[in-house]
């Protein structure tokens, strides 16, 4: 099993990805690589294509510049990494009728806390408010809090009772912990939904001591993408049912891609690596038909208090620094959550490094760090070492290392 959708139910939609392969053809630079493809008529046809990867989307977007038939053209930040952000176009609503077609956590009923970060380009937070919209419940909308204002905004959705609550696990972590910590409950929390990175098992622990009776609701997808498939609390956390408008493939080394089937879709989305690794199988809440099972990224790209960093152009931005030969990027984590993050710097002999100088840089050209520590910077830090990190049983020094925080 390769693909979401049988052949049957492929084909009367795949014309919108013949539509998409013909827009590809219009840009320059993807144009040979399309030239002479077939016309898209089986799914046969859709897995001999060369995937598309992010750079290729960008030159896509930058060339045909999509614009909404309805509404407003949203633009938001799709990962982070240094350098310029990388876009994905919405239409106003951001395809969430066609979510909530099939997916309808929320009801009139509910009060929702949409702490999802609003605004810097991000996405998430506007997605859910349209999801809401379309729920016809109440909202709460906070984004982004600070230490000292969990307490009274805990108490604060305790008076409202607050039914539902959304966010990157990460967020929702903090919302939980502090809870916890406080010693206070959320008696009337039924709903917490997710998306933006995976879940966090710990969740389910502070989640049970603060509100026993919420359960998790999760989407996948990208800001490239939109919302791919979604869970409800009888699937397991990284299973998730596809949405008929969007065709998933299962290819090489079991990396996802994913076409889209919705001609409303602005993104020009044809077999679009995510990184993301995967495959189809049945989830046991006995919903028919193949579900997504997500089993981690396979490039470069980590999550940082719910954001990605680009660990690969990071480095590549640090070695260029006069002196600098090689770099290595250290994450330590306090329960699963990214509580520092190192850049270490090996220098040539004779060689220095203005760690402090770089330091700064960093933080005011990559969005993930400027935006993952604008409350402790102190937390990102640029210091030389004698010799980087490496594995003493295989003697490679990654690019990467992830650590728990002592």
């Amino acid at each position: 099993m390769t693909f979401s959708l049988t052949p049957e139910a492929a084909g009367p939609r795949l014309a919108v990805a013949r539509r998409t392969l013909e827009r590809l053809r219009q840009v320059p630079e993807l144009a040979p690589r399309y030239r002479d493809r077939p016309d898209l008529r089986t799914l046969d046809d859709v897995a001999a294509l060369p995937p598309l990867l992010k750079d290729d989307l960008n030159l896509a977007l930058a060339h045909l510049r999509p614009r909404a038939e309805h509404g407003a053209t949203w633009l938001f930040q799709s990962g982070g990494s240094t350098g310029a952000p990388k876009l994905g176009h919405a239409p106003t609503g951001f395809y969430m009728s066609h979510v909530h077609a099939h997916w309808q956590p929320l009801d009139r009923e509910d009060v929702f806390v949409n702490a999802w970060g609003a605004g810097r380009m991000w996405g998430a937070h506007f997605l859910a408010a349209a999801l809401a919209d379309l729920s016809g419940c109440q909202v709460i909308a906070v984004g982004s809090v600070t230490k000292d204002e969990y307490a009274e905004w805990l108490a604060f959705f305790t008076a409202r009772r607050v039914t539902a609550i959304g966010g990157t696990p990460s967020v929702l972590r903090l919302w939980f912990a502090h809870a916890r910590a406080a010693g206070l409950q959320l008696p009337d929390l039924r709903k917490v939904l997710w998306l933006g990175e995976a879940w966090q098992p710990q969740l389910e622990e502070d989640m049970a001591a603060v509100a026993p009776a919420a359960r998790r609701w999760g989407m996948f997808g990208s800001t490239e993408t939109w919302v791919v498939g979604t869970n409800t609390p009888g699937c397991p956390a990284d299973l998730f049912h596809v949405l008929p408008d969007q065709l998933v493939h299962v290819g090489e080394d079991q990396l996802l891609d994913f076409t889209t089937l919705d001609p409303e879709m602005l993104n020009p989305v044809l077999r679009y690596r995510t990184g993301d690794a995967g495959r189809l199988e049945d989830c046991p809440c006995g919903r028919p038909g193949p579900a997504m099972r997500v089993l981690g990224r396979r490039d470069s790209v980590v999550q940082v208090r719910g954001l990605g960093l680009h660990v690969d152009e990071l480095i590549a931005r640090v070695e260029r620094e006069p002196g600098v030969s090689r770099a290595q990027v250290v994450i330590t984590e306090t329960g699963g959550r990214a509580a520092r993050v190192d850049v270490l710097l090996l220098t040539a002999p004779g060689a220095d490094a203005d760690a402090e100088r770089l330091r700064k840089e960093l933080l005011a050209e990559t969005f993930t760090l400027s935006t993952a520590f604008q409350h402790d910077p102190e937390n990102f830090r640029v210091r030389p070492v004698a010799e980087l990190i490496s594995n003493d049983r295989t003697g490679k020094t990654a690019h990467l290392v992830v650590r728990e925080g002592r």
